[in-house]
């Protein structure tokens, strides 16, 4: 029967009211929905094919592609040892396994002045289920979240999916990327559930200080609204300033933190992650937020079994040398980067980064013709250098670019060669 008489046409009225969610490709500030992951196989799709040089890749902050960055032995050890008992090849609790999250209680704890328990510890499928998981809950008609800019894109995709409005201040280059403190206190409202914050910073590479922190908890306690701190990055410094947990400022303000093995101990794959209520008062229990992560995941998947039942050994076995040995390749590389970039006529570095895998340049258009914005630079780029950058856009910064660059320093040179190149060969001519 065709589908333009008798029941067919009913059946396709059916199907056009049953459309999908507009908001997965279409935020809420108009603008579509991306993700690292998409920008960085759009970019590879850019490859020229002919070019037989090897692809730099500066873009995805996984730095399991170079040797000089291995995970622990410990870790492998202590997967082995979990699966080859037997014990762990059944569903996990909600939650997590009670070893695992009373480890990771004892390390975020460790940063505090007061000690967590594994009830406040629910473990994740990396730290994207995290995000998920808390966006989600926070969702409800005409709430709004405020997030930073530039800032992580996994938020704001993951609000579009829920209705969740966002709102973004800014992060001030000029001042070492710290907080704008006024136009957050400006986008507040009765409808804001919470803040996001960084730290360390991806995309910014900066380090916010003891005082700074405490100002952006004292702003939002003012507010009325907890943080959700991402660190996912913590204790990855190599800077001057020394990394300060949020939770020290739980007594201020209720404080959600978001953590993973994935950076500090190379294993992004494994893809188990954190939510930590950070919370002395109970104020996270009282308004029913706990209890709804609680039902979230109980209708979820949940890290495999072995990977949980390994945290302990890792967390506890890992010595001190290896991370020792990463922070200071991530040092060197810093420096190559902020060094090498004083090279290129179009890039500024504001800052020498000080932790995390990534940094922003801003693009300079007034030494470059034939490039019209940052998307447009980072695709020529990978079409005549085969070099893949991350467009600002992605991050929301236009005109700007995220490097990463804790990759091999030999690939990290070649990479910035071939930008400096790319930059000369579109040099504005001077008559």
């Amino acid at each position: 029967m065709s589908m333009e008489n008798g029941n067919g046409s009913m059946r396709r009225k059916k199907w056009n009211f049953l459309q999908g969610n507009k908001e997965v490709n279409n935020n809420n500030n108009g603008s579509s929905a991306i993700s690292v992951r998409g920008v960085y196989s759009m970019m590879l799709s850019n490859i020229n094919e002919e070019d037989e040089r090897d692809v730099v890749r500066l873009c995805r902050a996984d730095p399991t592609d170079f040797p000089c960055f291995r995970t622990t032995q410990d870790a492998p050890h202590a997967i082995a040892e979990a699966v080859e008992s037997f014990r762990f090849n059944s569903y996990a609790p909600s939650g997590g396994l009670f070893q695992a999250r009373r480890a990771v209680a004892d390390l975020v704890s460790s940063d505090f002045p007061y000690k967590l328990s594994p009830e406040n510890v629910f473990l994740t499928v990396g730290c994207t289920e995290a995000i998920n998981i808390i966006t989600t809950v926070l969702a409800r008609p005409g709430a709004n979240i405020l997030l930073p800019r530039p800032g992580y894109p996994q938020y704001q995709a993951r609000a579009a999916f829920c209705r969740l409005e966002v709102r973004y201040f800014d992060l001030l280059p000029d001042r070492g990327w710290e907080l704008d403190l006024d136009s957050l206190e400006a986008l507040a409202d009765d409808n804001t559930v919470a803040m996001v914050l960084i730290n360390p910073s991806n995309p910014c590479g900066n380090v916010f200080t003891y005082h700074h922190l405490k100002k952006v908890a004292e702003t939002a306690k003012k507010l009325g609204i907890f943080i959700i701190s991402d660190e996912v990055y913590a204790h990855l410094t190599f800077g001057s300033k020394p990394y300060v947990a949020m939770g020290a400022f739980a007594s201020i303000v209720p404080i959600i933190t978001l953590g993973s093995l994935s950076k500090r101990w190379v294993v992004p794959g494994w893809r188990l992650g954190w939510i930590v209520t950070c919370d002395p008062h109970g104020i996270l229990q009282d308004i029913g937020i706990v209890t709804n992560i609680k039902t979230y995941l109980d209708i979820t998947s949940n890290p495999p079994t072995f990977v949980q039942a390994a945290v302990p050994q890792i967390l506890e076995k890992t010595k001190d040398d290896f991370y020792t040995k990463n922070l200071n390749i991530m040092k060197e590389a810093a420096e190559i980067l902020y060094d090498r970039c004083k090279e290129i006529p179009c890039l500024t570095c504001p800052h020498k980064p000080e932790g995390t895998m990534t940094a922003m340049l801003k693009i300079n258009f007034s030494k470059i013709e034939g490039i019209v914005d940052d998307v447009d630079f980072c695709v020529k780029l990978a079409k005549e250098e085969s070099v893949v950058l991350l467009p600002g856009e992605t991050v929301g910064l236009k005109n700007w670019i995220r490097i990463t660059y804790v990759v091999d320093p030999s690939a990290l040179k070649e990479g910035l060669s071939r930008i400096k190149s790319f930059s000369l060969r579109h040099a504005i001519q001077l008559p």
